[in-house]
């Protein structure tokens, strides 16, 4: 599996470059779908506020009084006029502040990173990137790189702390979100529909600080297998 877990390579002008190889631990796993699925769910839910409230017959206002006698009526007995049936009542069984927060164990987390991560080198949407050497922001400049490596709709860009040039330059792209590789999760690999890397910020997914690019990291035919 390490000969077959590469990604294409491109210079900051997105100039094809030969492709390099990933590490297969990170890049080259089987993806596990239901361990992804759940560690999705969990986050959708975590960013839940959680802050719908109602109030119930005991904390409205008003209905302090019987509304009319028990008897001799012939209509239902009542005790007050803000029960759950009357207008401007209290809500029965509505929400309340909670928190929908689910645990997650480390270890499902980062198999769910990793499935999601080797999910996209298998379908080829994984570009990785010399580095970004542009002596100022230009957003079109970002924008005419996105098009020449054929990016689609949706493209997260993994950039260092230290990338304030490019990230000023893909910021104010529509359809193009920034992250951090320590910040990177499941949800963003799978919401993107390409992910871009820098040389440090791909290799910093499995732990190093960051990724030499040497001759035994390029693949020699460009054209063939990948």
């Amino acid at each position: 599996m390490a000969d077959t877990c590469t990604a294409a390579l491109f210079t900051s002008d997105g100039t094809r470059d030969g492709d390099v190889r990933l590490n297969p631990e990170i890049f080259g796993i089987e993806p596990n779908e239901s361990v992804m699925h759940q560690v999705v769910t969990a986050q959708l839910a975590g960013a839940r506020s959680g802050t719908a409230s109602t109030k119930t017959r005991a904390e409205v206002r008003g209905g302090g009084r019987k509304p009319w006698r028990q008897k001799g009526l012939g209509r239902a007995r009542q005790g007050s006029i803000r029960a759950p049936h009357f207008v401007g009542g209290g809500v029965a069984f509505g929400p309340r502040p909670r928190s929908y927060a689910q645990r997650t164990p480390k270890k499902m987390k980062r198999l769910a990173l990793r499935s999601a991560l080797s999910a996209r080198v298998a379908e080829g949407n994984v570009k990785v990137v010399q580095t970004f050497d542009w002596s100022e922001p230009k957003t079109k400049r970002a924008k005419a790189f996105l098009d020449a490596v054929d990016a689609g709709r949706k493209v997260l860009v993994v950039l260092g702390r230290n990338d304030r040039i490019p990230e000023r330059s893909f910021r104010n792209l529509r359809g193009v979100a920034i992250v951090e590789p320590g910040q990177l999760t499941t949800y963003d690999v799978l919401w993107a529909d390409t992910l871009v890397f820098t040389t440090d910020t791909v290799g910093s997914i499995g732990g190093q600080e960051t990724y030499d690019v040497t001759g035994t990291d390029f693949v020699e035919d460009t054209g063939g297998e990948s």
